[in-house]
């Protein structure tokens, strides 16, 4: 099996590198920099490294057991445990590559890659792309290309984000990816609401306010019956609708009174009460205290 190491001494004559320390586990590659500075093609071996790369052009790729032709713009990943190789690459290809290990996202990421569905053993991740998505891929790699030498102290961390940008845009695209559409009904309305609920907490300004504020809002937003809302919200989290609401907005108060020179009167507002007394029987019925004696403590 092919290492990390090895994988730089072979291809890029880059001898006694200490992956751990200077690169953090991680390159980046233009393919047709690979091109001008060798020919010689990728052994069909098992190698212990991860490598996503955008190729530019028509090829053949034989992943595993399978011969895989691909013209355009095309993105691929490669899974450590599945040997592959291509055809002779033509001097006008284009594209780019990164490459790293596992335990390049073990520390600071919580994705497993290996739960992902774009590396299991029996996919084949190759997907052809359209102008829009390739130009998007493109972007992020030259993102990459263009970090990879800075002395930015946190540019790993980029890299991992950039590389789960590929993962994720991958997963998004594949035919059998992973959308809402596939969850059970209840669960998708359930998952919706929340995203709803928590996306309408991104207040500013003070003349900005709340919209959605009980369970017929959220119904009428996510076209279903009210009652089947409530039916499926308790079904699948053991609250009620009008449960998740008041938390909330109970939550939100609580930092905008903590962390904000917002008046009580503002924040009453922002929050979606007609006024402050409204705001002021709710505060106290759902956390103990008044806002302002909260605001004091």
């Amino acid at each position: 099996m092919e290492s990390l190491a090895q994988f730089y001494h072979h291809k890029f004559n880059e001898v006694s590198v200490d992956l751990q320390q200077s690169i953090g586990q991680f390159n980046v590659f233009s393919i047709s920099d690979r091109i001008a500075s060798q020919s010689a093609l990728p052994v069909h071996t098992r190698r212990n490294f991860y490598k996503i790369m955008l190729y530019v052009g028509e090829n053949v790729f034989y992943y595993g057991d399978q011969s895989i032709p691909v013209k355009g713009m095309t993105l691929l990943f490669f899974h450590p445990g599945i040997p592959y190789s291509y055809g002779e690459l033509a001097k006008d290809t284009k594209g780019y590559f990164c490459v790293f290990s596992e335990e390049f996202f073990k520390e600071n990421f919580r994705l497993n890659l290996n739960d992902l569905p774009l590396f299991a053993p029996d996919h084949i991740p190759v997907y052809q792309l359209n102008e829009e998505n390739g130009e998007l891929v493109k972007s992020i790699f030259l993102k990459m290309m263009n970090e990879i030498d800075s002395e930015y102290i946190y540019k790993y961390e980029l890299m991992r984000a950039y590389v789960s940008e590929l993962i994720f845009l991958g997963m998004k695209i594949s035919p059998d990816n992973t959308s809402l559409h596939h969850i059970d009904a209840g669960m998708r309305i359930t998952t919706k609401f929340k995203e709803l609920l928590e996306r309408q907490f991104l207040v500013e300004f003070s003349n900005e306010r709340l919209l959605l504020r009980s369970p017929h809002d959220f119904a009428e937003k996510l076209a279903v019956h009210i009652n089947y809302l409530n039916r499926v919200i308790k079904k699948n989290t053991g609250k009620t609708t009008s449960e998740h609401i008041f938390e909330r907005i109970s939550s939100e108060a609580k930092i905008l009174l903590r962390h904000t020179d917002w008046n009580i009167s503002q924040i009453s507002y922002a929050l979606g009460f007609e006024d402050l007394a409204h705001f002021n029987r709710f505060f106290k019925k759902q956390i103990g205290v008044s806002p302002s004696l909260y605001r004091k403590v």
